[in-house]
């Protein structure tokens, strides 16, 4: 059984013609080629989205671009946009630099080119430690694809990240939260519900609220991967939310700089495109490259 679960946004347990499918590179969460390439080979895209770790074969997402399936972390980002009004459109922003670094995606609220209401999304998923690529090459091996022998026969393996994975992305949102705090706005993290887990464990979560508080800044949105008709979906099994103090207490920080409402706007704005606006069709824009193996 192999630990790569899906490849190329396609389960490893479904017939397919994987030696077309490893031609052809495409991501369909991207609608375009896979941007995971190996730094070795920078011409051939890695293309592993999920695998399975541990004993009890856990499902778990290792590409942020997976978490993009149906768009429906956009889709569940929509209550939080308070100041949004029948007519206007929705547009998914990607990059906008904020005090402390980017955030991978705004998904905003736009009436006749000005920005009513926006929300700021931010995608983790496990940084793994090793590589997952002699994982993938055993699988198409195994399938009557073309692999080298020294990567079929390697003994390298991998495991997952936790803590490095936790500490980074709790780093970085205390950089930016407290900028959404002082315009009154919402900052999304959206994690798989096992990191999440780790995070309660590992973590002084005491003042992350479950259910989630509407007026607090800082939302976490945690998806589960089940499986249907074969295939693996992403389903939002909990929500949390907490402010900057509560930010602040994970890692026992001090405050961090603001950047006014108006600078954001005008970022935002600047950015507004027919290529953002939120459509079902058409490719993703592209927040940030992936980690490679």
């Amino acid at each position: 059984m192999s630990k790569v679960l899906e490849l190329f946004g396609l389960s490893t347990a479904r017939r397919a013609d994987w030696r077309a499918v490893v031609g052809a590179q495409q991501c369909p969460y991207l609608q375009r080629v896979c941007v995971k390439t190996r730094k070795s080979e920078p011409e051939v895209a890695i293309g592993s989205c999920t695998v399975r770790y541990g004993r009890a074969g856990v499902p778990i997402v290792i590409c942020p671009h997976r978490l993009l399936e149906r768009r429906q972390v956009f889709v569940d980002c929509q209550h939080l946009l308070t100041l949004h009004e029948p007519g206007n459109e929705f547009h998914i922003i990607p990059e906008v630099s904020v005090p402390g670094g980017s955030i991978d995606y705004c998904l905003a609220s736009v009436k006749a080119g000005r920005v009513k209401d926006f929300v700021g999304i931010e995608l983790q998923t496990l940084d793994t430690t090793g590589t997952v690529w002699p994982e993938r090459q055993l699988f198409l091996h195994e399938h009557r694809v073309p692999a080298r022998r020294d990567d079929v026969e390697s003994t390298r393996s991998f495991g997952m990240n936790w803590k490095m994975t936790s500490k980074t992305i709790l780093v970085q949102l205390h950089h930016k939260v407290g900028t959404f705090e002082h315009i009154s706005k919402h900052l999304v993290l959206v994690v798989q519900d096992s990191l999440l887990a780790y995070m309660r464990r590992e973590f002084a979560f005491a003042h992350v609220h479950a259910p989630p508080r509407l007026g607090d800044p800082m939302h976490i949105h945690a998806y589960a991967v089940t499986e249907a008709d074969g295939r693996l979906r992403l389903e939002l099994t909990e929500r949390a939310s907490t402010d900057t103090a509560g930010v602040e207490s994970c890692l026992g920080r001090q405050p961090t700089p603001r950047l006014e409402l108006d600078v954001i706007l005008g970022v935002l704005e600047s950015k507004l495109s027919a290529r953002t606006l939120l459509t079902f069709e058409g490719p993703m824009l592209i927040a940030k490259p992936v980690p490679t193996a």
